[in-house]
């Protein structure tokens, strides 16, 4: 079965595509690469994207207005990547509004991008609202990525290693795989999130994210601002937890250099946000005492946050997960297709000790294309490694 996953992450910056010709082979399951890539939004609609992210408020018509639009950027971005490579379904994470946290306990959450649109552009059925399920079982609804995770170092784990995998996009997360042990995985913390607010905020500055880490390599750590950034609550609290925007916001900064009566050039405040994100990503390294770690997100773009990790990590041997064979730029939409194939399939695709469900679950809500919908039915064997190939495009 072929499957096309679509997500647009906590930057917003656009929608991140990946078709994958998934094959089942015993316990092993084998996934062809045959096309990703990423389709910038629209620049009018990221505006009023983040225009709608908190701390804003908004009103039912705005949310009923972008859920309409970012549908319709899914349904344009599924034509465009199926023009490439054919696909039997899609599974769309869509755009996160709001995750509702509460204390340590996730509530709810709320993706737009209505699926309807893009069934009607592709004929194709659709799984979408991934979260709510595992939500709904006591857990975070967030990360879901650990069910790739797991699959792709299943081989390291059984070769009596530690392993983790960390992404940085806004938001950084890691899920953490041994030997004996159930994974767990959680949100750390901002990751671009913090640095993609300050640049944008400064109108002296053509792009809205530090680019290659020029800027936190042009400047230099504050280290009062820094020490009153790790004040932060939510790095003491026990996972599983889970974090996003509604925390980490656009003025989440401007309120730390109040409270430490700092004035910076952008540079220094850049240079001192990537370092708490490096800071608080090495804490959680080092706590999980990884013997390896394979690293993807947009995060690995940026040379001097990489650098402020691994500088951090001496001796860990870090890797990005392009060694596993998924590039680190399309892991999350792979990650996705993933979890369609599994919603299509009847098996669960949140993973308990991760989130803090109760259960694992079956995740999402199925669209049925513009043909009677006809599932495949249950493997009579779960997969419980994956195996990817591909990705030349």
């Amino acid at each position: 079965m072929r499957v096309l996953g679509m997500i647009s992450g906590t930057s917003h910056d656009g929608i991140d595509v990946a078709v994958v010709d998934f094959a089942l082979d015993g316990t092993t399951l084998r996934g062809d690469l045959t096309h990703h890539g990423s389709v910038p939004y629209p620049q009018r609609l990221r505006s009023d994207l983040v225009a709608a992210l908190p701390p804003r408020h908004i009103t039912a018509a705005d949310v009923c207005a972008l859920d309409v639009r970012i549908g319709q950027a899914f349904a344009q971005a599924a034509r465009t990547a199926l023009a490439e490579a054919p696909a039997d379904a899609v599974c769309s994470h869509g755009q996160t509004l709001y995750h509702w946290v509460e204390g340590a306990s996730a509530r709810g959450t709320l993706q737009l991008g209505q699926p309807a649109w893009i069934t009607e552009a592709t004929g194709l059925p659709v799984v979408s609202d991934l979260r709510s399920a595992d939500i709904a079982a006591g857990g975070q609804g967030a990360p879901l990525v650990p069910l790739l995770d797991q699959m792709l170092l299943a081989p390291t784990v059984e070769r009596g290693l530690r392993a983790g995998a960390l992404n940085l996009g806004g938001i950084a997360n890691i899920t953490v795989v041994a030997p004996g042990t159930d994974p767990v995985a959680w949100d750390i913390g901002p990751a671009n999130a913090l640095i993609d607010a300050a640049v944008a905020a400064d109108p002296d500055t053509e792009d809205d994210f530090d680019r290659d880490g020029r800027l936190a390599a042009s400047g230099t750590v504050d280290e009062d601002l820094l020490a009153e950034l790790l004040t932060e609550p939510y790095y003491a609290l026990t996972p599983p937890k889970s974090s996003g925007k509604e925390l980490f916001d656009s003025v989440y900064v401007e309120k730390a250099l109040q409270r430490s009566d700092r004035q910076l050039p952008l540079g220094d405040v850049v240079a001192t946000l990537t370092a708490l994100t490096a800071e608080v990503v090495a804490r959680t390294v080092r706590d999980a005492e990884l013997d390896v770690m394979y690293v993807s997100g947009g995060g690995v773009r940026n040379a001097s946050l990489m650098k402020a990790i691994t500088d951090r990590l001496p001796g860990l041997v870090v890797h990005t997960s392009d060694a596993l064979g998924v590039p680190s730029d399309a892991k999350e939409a792979i990650a996705f297709a993933l979890l369609g194939w599994s919603t299509l399939h009847g098996l669960p695709g949140s993973v308990a000790s991760c989130t803090g469900a109760a259960h694992e679950r079956v995740l999402g809500q199925i669209a049925p294309g513009t043909r009677p919908l006809a599932l495949p039915g249950v493997p009579r064997v779960r997969p419980r490694r994956l195996v990817v190939t591909g990705g030349t495009s």
